[in-house]
């Protein structure tokens, strides 16, 4: 990002301001930025195995596909929701959480997601060398034993795992390293040139298992009646809060748009019109997987590595890597690059943000975090069960308490009497909110008799804290 895209006052703190976290000098996005955003951040392993595992839960085909679509129509208006403050000051997610949470207090809600980005920033990258993987040993089976962590192993990794992971970490940092524009122009297409491959992928494996063999009934449980409506809702709540993370700090893509209703128009195709044919999509490969293999297979690696098509497999294997990349992009590496930016802006560039996010995603040997589901439970989502509050505390001070009005100069002011700078710069009202609106998720993940409300925690996380900030700020 060039210092002359930014506006730098002489009356913004330095130490509140760079170049990258500065209002923007010209706001550029169109709805196909914002479509091909999407598009990213949907197709990927992750989310395939995510529409894949509500087959789990029992329901057929049809009831999965209404679930996907009614929880990415909820996840669109909460978007268009936290959107409209960063599009409308053109400021990335820390900085327009100073006016919530004061502009030293702001660092609590973007440490908190910067964590968050860096944890599966790592698992992605894991999940995106497991194909390159793929592609080798299709064609080099004699090196399948440095592949074999227990003979060639080093921090629970194979060596032919560690070569994988190091390439996706180099190519994700060439393409970040370009700067936001850069970004851009990567999404633009590496979207589109997914859908491309699926389609093919799909039409493929019709031809294989033949149309009228492939049954849509997959899960084999028939829900009597009203049986299946609570079923559904756990689901539609699972693809809330799988999109939770880029729906919080959405603004550090919103603060380009050149107009919110731009904004609005790129969420509509990218999250109810995309999603459904991606949805699509993934349902009729998967059904797929039954007749041609005898099993279900949700999990697209393993559905690529089990073709006998050369080409194919090579062409499904970098379009996963092509996806995660995507993904991991825009989801983990935007996010922390401008949170721990925010921390010290005058040390710590967007750049540099970026770069200790990568480098702590080695550091925490994300393949370990992703074997052990136990450990991914207590971390990842205990700081997951935050981002419920931080959402409905922003959305109380946004629409409810400022009334939708922001003072742009005093996001960058350390002066007492700026609009922002509460007591030593941090808003007690907001973090005396985060506090109990998180300890109900939290208990939710860490108590067993709770673990009904695991999957509704970003709804009761948000719910409380938009109810809380509300009132103890009209106690002011």
């Amino acid at each position: 990002m060039n210092e002359s895209e930014a506006v730098i006052k002489p009356s913004y703190d330095p130490k509140l301001t760079n170049s990258d976290l500065a209002p923007l000098k010209k706001q550029t996005w169109g709805s196909y930025n914002i479509f091909a955003f999407w598009m990213s951040d949907v197709h990927s392993v992750g989310g395939y195995v995510t529409a894949g595992s509500l087959f789990a839960l029992g329901l057929n085909s049809w009831q999965v596909l209404i679930s996907l679509l009614a929880g990415i129509v909820i996840v669109q208006f909460f978007t268009n929701l936290i959107a409209k403050s960063s599009q409308q000051t053109s400021a990335p997610f820390p900085v327009i959480c100073r006016a919530t949470f004061g502009v030293q207090g702001a660092n609590i809600p973007a440490v908190i997601r910067g964590l968050i980005a860096v944890a599966w920033y790592g698992i992605q990258t894991y999940l995106a060398s497991s194909a390159f993987l793929l592609v080798i040993l299709k064609f080099f089976p004699e090196y399948s034993r440095y592949a074999d962590v227990n003979q060639y192993g080093l921090l629970g990794l194979s060596y032919l795992g560690w070569i994988g992971f190091m390439l996706m970490w180099v190519l994700q940092a060439i393409v970040f390293w370009k700067g936001m524009e850069g970004i851009r122009k990567f999404i633009d297409w590496a979207g589109p040139a997914v859908y491309v491959v699926m389609f093919a992928m799909a039409v493929w494996l019709i031809y294989e298992a033949g149309w009228s063999n492939i049954d849509f009934n997959l899960s084999g449980v028939k829900y009597q009646g009203l049986e299946v409506v609570p079923v559904m809702i756990g689901a539609i709540a699972l693809i809330v809060s799988y999109f939770s993370g880029p729906m919080l700090n959405f603004g550090d893509f919103s603060r380009y748009g050149r107009s919110f209703e731009a904004v609005k128009f790129g969420n509509f195709l990218g999250l109810p019109i995309n999603f459904l044919f991606f949805s699509i999509l993934t349902v009729v490969c998967i059904a797929a997987t039954l007749p041609i293999y005898g099993q279900l297979i949700t999990d697209p690696v393993e559905m690529v590595g089990k073709l006998d098509n050369t080409a194919v497999v090579i062409l499904g294997s970098l379009t996963l890597m092509i996806a995660t990349v995507g993904i991991n992009i825009v989801a983990n590496f935007v996010s922390p690059a401008f949170d721990f930016s925010n921390v010290a802006p005058n040390r710590i560039s967007w750049r540099t943000g970026g770069m200790i996010a990568a480098i702590g995603s080695i550091f925490i040997t994300p393949w370990n975090l992703f074997n052990n589901p136990q450990v991914i439970h207590y971390t990842i989502d205990i700081l997951g069960a935050l981002i419920g509050p931080l959402f409905g505390i922003l959305l109380a001070d946004f629409y409810v308490v400022k009334k939708q009005k922001i003072v742009v100069d005093d996001l960058y002011s350390m002066n007492p009497k700026g609009s922002y700078w509460y007591e030593n710069g941090y808003n007690k009202k907001a973090i005396y909110t985060l506090i109990p609106a998180a300890l109900i998720p939290i208990m939710g993940v860490l108590i067993p008799q709770l673990s009904i409300m695991a999957n509704f925690s970003w709804f009761i996380g948000m719910g409380l804290g938009f109810v809380i900030y509300i009132v103890l700020m009209r106690k002011k």
